[in-house]
């Protein structure tokens, strides 16, 4: 097949069928990184377990997920990217189907490790072949399509994962996805097929040693990265291992690749300008998204006191916001430069992000979900967008190992993002404790004042022998809800100011036209 045909093939069937069988699989796997969440401690008491080890139920996923994402390029070169597609939605359903039945939490863990590897092979395949199967003009609302499995699903899985245990049971947080994976099985089967490149290449020999690095250096920093935070990070010497094996493996990786006659993951794609930005705004891009998806639940549970339903609902507006914009960005992208369209996403990120850091524990909801539904039409404006332009420049040919490296980084920087997250609330709330406790003395009048008018409040309450001691523990108790308020509203300061400092960053994009997405 020549290079001409490679540029000018189009598939055979309407690209908008494609878009919507991809959206199935795109769905249910970023779906699946959220909606056992709430979950975990039904799963802990239904199969007899600790609420920390139920967590490896969601860390074994986001493993397994991770090494996968890279290599996915090569694997779907190797055996055709339909075959790929429909093998790793087998596998998925499959995996599903035996996480929902399982009898034990190791039996479910392995099951959940096959799910997050199939999984992981889906996310970027899908992205490619959507890609592909539009002419550059028409990929931004591609993208749009695919920016709301990716960006809707982790929002609503909460309430969804919520809503579906309280009902019925947590195995259906699983069985959901019997159904639209066998939906999305038939539909590949009929409207997906390989690109004229992918059918001429020849096979590839396997890079078993580059293989094995990766997968060690992500597993590694996977783990440390969500286990950290309960092992006191590098106070713990298991952690500290955990570390130097992933930096250690992440460079033999690197030199490993570069030498390599056939690498399994074609890292040289970096050189080009406009992915390897985009690189880098992915990792933050995921580190904003999954933080704050993290950070605005606890405020609302365990501070606000919101049901578990109450917050989903009170979240929910970011999915509304996301999916508006995604439809606008989609339609208009095309006619826009894509580096004003990240840039202002970017700031009405941060605006978002500085009204949220206002509140306080006297707020309406009303106060929580139109800043959210900002911050989630902001989220839309820069995916579609930030994933269009990286790839812009690129050949066809390593549209496959670009998308892995893209999606890896996006979670990567989500697991990052929540790790940070869990860590800055603990430590700025600690901080914020000491600065506050220095005012809780006996000396001070407005101490005096509230102990006296606590104490009296509690006798009156019928309690005369213990309203010294209710007193102090409800001073104390008000010390620790507003110096873990401070911590989240120093918090979303964080994140605001690192959207802004994305901009500069935003703009060494250099303004790709159509032409240049070509097939060499």
């Amino acid at each position: 097949m020549s290079n001409t045909d490679a540029l000018t093939w189009r598939p055979a069937v309407n690209p908008w069928l494609i878009a919507v069988t991809m959206i199935l699989p795109t769905f249910m796997v970023a779906l699946d990184t959220s909606v056992a969440n709430v979950a975990l401690p039904y799963i802990a008491g239904s199969l007899s377990s600790s609420l920390d080890e139920a967590t490896w139920v969601l860390t074994s996923y986001l493993v397994a997920n991770a090494i996968i994402l890279p290599i996915s390029g090569w694997i779907s070169q190797v055996l055709g990217r339909k075959r790929f597609l429909v093998v790793s939605m087998v596998i998925f359903t499959g995996a599903s189907f035996v996480s929902g039945a399982a009898v034990s939490l190791p039996m479910l863990i392995i099951a959940r490790i096959f799910q997050g590897a199939s999984g992981g092979a889906l996310l970027p395949v899908s992205q490619a072949v959507l890609l592909e199967s539009f002419p550059p003009e028409k990929r931004p609302e591609a993208m749009a399509v695919y920016a709301f499995g990716v960006i809707v699903a982790p929002v609503v899985g909460p309430t969804l994962g919520g809503w579906i245990t309280d009902s019925y049971s947590w195995r259906w947080v699983f069985y959901i996805n019997l159904p639209i994976c066998l939906l999305a099985i038939e539909m590949t089967r009929l409207f997906i097929e390989d690109p004229p490149y992918i059918r001429g290449m020849a096979p590839k020999s396997v890079d078993y040693i580059g293989f094995a690095l990766m997968a060690v250096s992500l597993a590694a920093l996977q783990v440390v990265l969500d286990r950290g935070e309960r092992a006191d990070w590098f106070s713990s010497d298991w952690i500290c291992l955990g570390a130097i094996t992933s930096a250690v493996c992440l460079v033999s990786f690197v030199i490993r690749e570069l030498s390599c006659r056939d690498p399994i993951v074609e890292l040289r794609v970096l050189a080009d300008r406009n992915f390897a930005v985009g690189f880098v705004l992915a990792t933050v891009y995921g580190f904003i998204l999954y933080g704050t998806l993290v950070m605005l639940p606890l405020f609302l549970e365990n501070l606000m006191g919101y049901t578990a339903l109450n917050t989903g609902l009170a979240i929910t507006p970011r999915g509304i916001g996301a999916l508006v914009s995604v439809t606008l960005a989609g339609r208009y992208l095309k006619r826009m430069d894509s580096r004003i369209v990240i840039v202002l996403g970017l700031i009405l990120l941060a605006v978002a992000l500085f009204i949220l850091s206002e509140i306080d524990l006297q707020i309406s909801i009303f106060s929580v979900v139109w800043p959210n539904m900002l911050m989630g039409f902001a989220i839309g404006m820069v995916f579609v967008a930030l994933t269009t332009i990286a790839v812009s420049t690129l050949t066809n040919e390593m549209m496959g190992t670009a998308t892995g490296l893209y999606n890896l980084m996006r979670g990567m920087g989500g697991s990052i993002g929540i790790a940070m997250v869990t860590t800055l609330q603990s430590r700025y709330s600690q901080l914020h404790q000491a600065m506050m406790v220095s005012h809780l003395t006996p000396y001070t009048v407005t101490f005096q004042e509230t102990f006296n008018r606590l104490a009296a409040l509690f006798r009156t309450a019928g309690n005369s022998a213990g309203a010294q001691a209710k007193a102090y523990l409800a001073i104390y108790d008000t010390l620790l809800s507003q110096s873990a308020v401070c911590a989240f509203l120093d918090s979303c300061r964080m994140f605001a100011y690192l959207a802004l400092a994305s901009i500069p960053v935003a703009l060494l994009f250099k303004k790709a036209g159509g032409k240049k997405n070509r097939s060499a």
